[in-house]
């Protein structure tokens, strides 16, 4: 009797496993696990890069022009600007509600005319009930939908944060001809994306009670991983039809939701996760005992804590270019101290989204959050040429941009040659853990740090754990002199970042043409030789050295004083040169 009853045991656990894996694991992890999650990430455009710009509180064309007005008038950059939601008669019928915002064709123009680029928000729901929309009740277009098969197949249409409706069906030809079709009205206004949220992951209807992650569609039955990855993967090919330079701004991860990633990474060009709460751990609520009651959540990390471990998680899943909504995407008062301490992490990741609920206009906060925020703005905006390198490596297979550490609590290097570690509390103090190697402090850069070395050190609100590798080529784009690393002088030019040790390479790429230059170096105690090959670039050289050069020879010409400084208080050697060079060749001896 006991064997039978544990044969009945084992069989009755047999079945139980195949009906969870086919019920609730295979619909989202697929087979086998993470096989979906695969390829290189896309060539994103270098314009993605730089600043992104949104608010969740007002949603019309004058607080845009607003914000972005006054963004020009204090100089902060901002590249992209983000329409959240709604921003649609009703979702998704990508008709302009022009009670928001006015004359579309003229506004979404002069946009473009001042070089901003423009991401929608869009899902993949036709809904029957829209909740914050002008129109708000349309069953008569949800069901002409669904009639016509245009929708996954539903008895009845699914709730989500925005209403209820169905699923647009992308495996059938004349639902894509017709979706295509509305979408047409803001590809001819010009706009550059999608910020696609995350419905695709309700893909399901209950049998009973119990949660079935499939759907009926033109396919046949369909998985949710499957779907989602139709989501993700078909919206970005297509908006490559429509602009070159497209994008789909798509989540990687969310807390632990989806721990195999939401968007295949081949269809990935930008990634956010979300949505954090304008807060933060502070050392006072830990010592009280309160920090689980407030602000401890999602497996003991909310917040600004949050946002970092999914954005590092993301890049070890191979995600490249990952960025979270600066200071949190919910909640009324933003804390001074965590939007800067948000800024300051951000800048060091591949997307810089600088928006969500709460004040973003900077100019109406403190003094000291504007002339930060400015400043490390613009330092990401410097950095730009130097990420794109890492967006060509991780399309061909290399190097990702951000790589998370063994050592070190949420360490991680950006590129092959910052080191970061982020200030994840409201604390001045971080604990460093720097690997083998030399390394330098990159606002303060005279000293030499030998690794491995562990140490634990104070960074005022305007410092940042940012160390950077002896033996680093940084090219940048220097257009004012917030960061010290040039100024308004230097805009037109690259400016390269060298710390020489022994030899090294990196290859720039322009991003508007991908043509490449290969910036190499090899050095010994007499004689600095720096080599600039393929394409010619107007350039100043920002060599870090602690003497003073004798002689400074560019192809075979020996450079005149005029052409060249030396900086000793910072201890920089400065070469200006335009792209009239011969070869590229310096020989700089000591």
């Amino acid at each position: 009797m006991k064997k039978r009853a544990l044969k009945i045991t084992l069989w009755s656990l047999a079945i139980v496993s195949i009906i969870t894996y086919f019920c609730w694991l295979l619909p989202f992890w697929g087979i086998p696990f993470n096989s979906q999650r695969h390829g290189n990430p896309p060539l994103t455009p270098a314009w993605a890069l730089e600043c992104w710009l949104w608010e969740d509180d007002v949603n019309t064309s004058e607080y845009v022009d607003e914000l972005l007005a006054g963004y020009k008038e204090y100089d902060i950059p901002v590249r992209t600007i983000l329409l959240d939601s709604p921003w649609s008669l009703r979702y998704n019928d990508f008709a302009i509600d022009t009670s928001r915002y006015k004359q579309p064709d003229v506004w979404f123009k002069k946009l473009e005319d001042n070089d901003y680029r423009v991401v929608l928000w869009m899902t993949s729901m036709v809904n029957s009930f829209s909740k914050d929309t002008k129109i708000k009740d349309d069953e008569a277009w949800y069901n002409d939908a669904m009639e016509k098969r245009f929708l996954a197949q539903s008895s009845e249409p699914n709730t989500w944060w925005k209403g209820r409706g169905g699923f647009i069906d992308y495996s059938n030809p004349d639902a894509m001809q017709w979706w295509h079709g509305l979408q047409q009205r803001v590809f001819d206004l010009g706009i550059d994306g999608w910020k696609m949220d995350g419905t695709a992951t309700l893909f399901w209807h209950q049998v009973g009670k119990v949660p079935f992650f499939y759907k009926r569609t033109a396919n046949g039955l369909m998985s949710a991983r499957t779907y989602m990855d139709h989501y993700y993967r078909e919206e970005y090919q297509y908006g490559l039809t429509q602009n070159l330079e497209f994008v789909t701004l798509s989540r990687s991860i969310d807390r632990g939701f989806h721990p195999e990633g939401f968007a295949p990474i081949d269809a990935s060009p930008v990634n956010w996760v979300g949505d954090q709460e304008h807060k933060w751990v502070t050392d006072e609520m830990i010592g009280r005992g309160e920090g689980a009651k407030k602000d401890i959540a999602l497996d003991g990390i909310q917040g600004f804590e949050s946002a970092i471990d999914n954005i590092l998680e993301s890049a070890e899943l191979g995600y490249n270019i990952i960025g979270s909504d600066i200071a949190g995407f919910s909640g009324k008062t933003i804390p001074p101290r965590l939007y800067i301490r948000w800024t300051q992490f951000s800048t060091f990741c591949g997307l810089f989204l600088n928006g969500g609920h709460g004040e973003r206009r900077l100019w109406k906060r403190t003094k000291e959050e504007l002339d930060l925020i400015r400043k490390y703005a613009w330092l990401h905006t410097e950095l730009v040429p130097y990420m794109y390198h890492y967006v060509v490596t991780a399309h061909e297979g290399g190097r990702r941009l951000q790589t998370p550490l063994k050592e070190g609590k949420y360490h991680y290097m950006f590129g092959d040659d910052f080191l970061i570690a982020p200030i994840y509390k409201d604390t001045k103090t971080r604990k460093i853990s720097l690997p083998e190697g030399k390394w330098r402090y990159f606002f303060d850069d005279k000293d030499v740090l030998k690794g491995p070395i562990a140490f634990e050190r104070e960074f005022s609100l305007e410092e940042f754990p940012v160390y950077i590798r002896e033996g680093a080529i940084v090219p940048t784009d220097i257009k004012r002199n917030y960061t010290s690393l040039g100024d308004r002088t230097s805009d037109g030019f690259t400016t390269i970042l060298v710390y020489p040790n022994k030899n090294n390479s990196f290859k720039y790429y322009k991003p508007d043409t991908k043509e490449g230059t290969t910036i190499a170096y090899q050095k010994n105690a007499q004689e600095l030789r720096i080599t600039l090959e393929g394409t010619k670039i107007p350039h100043i050289l920002r060599i870090h050295s602690a003497i003073p050069p004798k002689e400074i020879i560019l192809d075979g010409q020996k450079l005149v004083s005029t052409s060249w400084t030396y900086d000793g208080k910072k201890e920089k050697i400065i070469i200006k040169t335009k792209d009239d060079y011969k070869k590229g060749t310096y020989l700089i001896s000591f």
